[in-house]
């Protein structure tokens, strides 16, 4: 009796391989480093000399509350960056002297960033064997986010340091002469260090609406 081959198939060659999309590579998340490293050059390419800052023969103090205050201003305008640059020092140095707080901030940013902005909308976040969706997982993000700040002391040293640099800033740009300053032309006299804050706001903002518009 002659013995007959049954023909097999191989499912395992014919089934599609799926690969999962890692967060890091999507292309919204490479759109958003390109355009904050842009953002960031941008904004170091206008720094002042750091000599001008410290420079000890521009400092006198101001007999006025309101030529302190006309100096604040002028100086924020020339030195905006510089002062941009010291600010984010004193946070960095405050948080680098507080690993803790520093490892839940970290940890509440890369959330928003792969567990919403760059995660793909059409792979729903799963935890616990639970699936949520977009609506839930922002709400929890947001809950995440009133906890860290407002319930623990991270939001504390923030608003400290924030503080700190601030006054910094505000000693320096009453003491500094802006006599010998001169902005450039296409700069107006009132843009100072809130409307460069301003301005790179939107900017990583605008980065960012690509990817939280395809959840709206």
């Amino acid at each position: 009796m002659a013995s007959t081959t049954l023909p097999t198939s191989n499912a395992q060659s014919t089934a599609p391989s799926i690969q999962p999309q890692a967060p890091i590579t999507t292309p919204a998340f490479r759109s958003f480093i390109t355009r904050l490293s842009s953002s960031v050059r941008h904004g170091f390419s206008q720094r002042r000399p750091w000599y001008e800052l410290v420079d000890r023969s521009s400092l006198s103090r101001p007999d006025t509350l309101t030529e302190a205050a006309s100096r604040i201003r002028k100086n924020s305008s020339y030195f905006r960056v510089n002062y941009l640059t010291l600010i984010s020092f004193v946070l960095a140095l405050s948080l680098l002297s507080h690993p803790l707080s520093l490892i839940v901030l970290l940890a509440l940013l890369a959330s928003w960033l792969f567990l919403y902005i760059f995660r793909s909308s059409d792979q729903p976040l799963v935890i616990l064997g639970r699936a949520f969706s977009d609506k839930e997982t922002l709400g929890l993000l947001l809950v995440s986010t009133v906890v860290v700040v407002f319930l623990t002391s991270v939001g504390s040293l923030l608003i400290s340091a924030l503080l700190v640099g601030l006054a910094i800033v505000a000693v320096h740009g009453a003491f500094r002469v802006p006599e010998d300053l001169f902005l450039d032309d296409e700069e107006p006299g009132n843009a100072g260090l809130l409307s460069f804050l301003g301005g790179a706001a939107s900017s990583a903002a605008s980065a960012g609406a690509p990817a939280v518009a395809t959840r709206v």
